[in-house]
């Protein structure tokens, strides 16, 4: 089912608009509409994004009460993460 939106504009912003949405070959309608649908794309990929981060958190919350996990030190940290950016550096370098 489709669902109509209205909204209200100054004449001449919905001429100028007019003009621009016809010079690319579209009317003012399909214009709104596009960036409709765009907005609601891009709120689809931020939920979905938020699910899949609300999954990751979880199952690292899972992990740790299994005791699956394995805690590093600050220290051990950096130094693994400067190993996998010099391993990075050296393959770009290739």
């Amino acid at each position: 089912m489709d669902t109509r939106i209205q909204f209200r504009v100054d004449e001449e912003t919905k001429r100028l608009a007019q003009i621009m949405a016809e010079s690319q070959g579209r009317t003012l309608s399909d214009a709104c509409r596009e960036l409709t649908e765009e907005l609601a794309e891009q709120q689809r990929k931020i939920i979905t994004h938020d699910q899949w981060l609300t999954e990751e958190v979880n199952a690292a919350f899972n992990k740790l009460e299994s005791g699956k996990s394995k805690f590093v030190s600050h220290e051990e940290a950096n130094l693994d993460m400067e190993a996998r950016k010099m391993k990075i550096r050296n393959k770009a370098r290739k």
